[in-house]
């Protein structure tokens, strides 16, 4: 979803900036965006950790000059029975999904302030909304970080700032493959036809990318703290 979204921003004429643990990953999209005359530079950072966030956001900055669109998007899932839980699982899952986007927004939010404002996306989930069975932790993170969007709205609308969230359902990702494997081991099957009775088919991630671009744009100038469901109607089919 990170990759997609870098690739349409650049299409649009975007500098890009990609902050990433997996850096390999990092710098294949960067490659692809220069090699359509585009421009990316990548860091690898642990988004958990403030330290590393505010030096790759001061070196993308040194880099690139202000930052106008932020797509906050680190996040991983853990899946397993409520009661099966470790302290070090929850850690570790509200680490990257809400301990990060806490040093990210944070950052480019005082910076946005004194550069005339800025643009916000924030990756939640349909579980935000909803909650899942053996996601207790991850539905938890993911109802955090619509929070998130809707309080940076509430502080910062005044200096221009926007913030919204997406909340996808299951998405053709390496992140959403492994969550259904996941589910499919502890006997919760989302095959072709479980999803068919529900979002009808997978989520693309060039669709999410889409949603992001367009919450960024003028076109959504008047979008301000929301959470944008991506789901093809699955909720409002109830």
């Amino acid at each position: 979803m990170g990759r997609a979204a870098a690739l349409l921003f650049a299409q649009q004429g975007a500098k890009i900036s990609i902050l990433d643990l997996d850096i390999r990953a990092a710098e294949d999209t960067v490659e692809e965006i220069q090699g359509v005359g585009g421009q990316a530079q990548a860091w690898k950072v642990d988004v958990s950790s403030a330290s590393q966030v505010n030096d790759s956001i001061a070196a993308a900055v040194d880099r690139f000059g202000s930052i106008d669109h932020l797509f906050n998007h680190a996040g991983i899932v853990t899946v397993g029975a409520l009661h099966s839980m470790s302290e070090g699982d929850f850690q570790k899952i509200f680490d990257v999904n809400v301990k990060s986007a806490f040093f990210v927004c944070s950052n480019v939010v005082e910076r946005m302030t004194k550069t005339g404002g800025g643009t916000i996306v924030i990756t939640s989930s349909v579980s935000a909304e909803r909650a899942f069975a053996l996601e207790a932790l991850y539905n938890m993170t993911k109802s955090a970080v619509v929070m998130l969007a809707k309080s940076i709205c509430a502080e910062y609308r005044e200096n221009n700032i926007r913030a919204n969230a997406i909340c996808p359902a299951f998405v053709r990702t390496d992140h959403g493959l492994k969550e259904i494997e996941d589910f499919a081991a502890l006997g919760h099957v989302w095959d072709d036809s479980a999803l068919k009775d529900t979002q009808l088919r997978i989520c693309e991630p060039e669709e999410t990318g889409e949603a992001v671009l367009f919450l960024s744009s003028d076109a959504a100038s008047f979008i301000n703290g929301q959470a944008l469901t991506l789901d093809n109607g699955w909720f409002a089919k109830g």
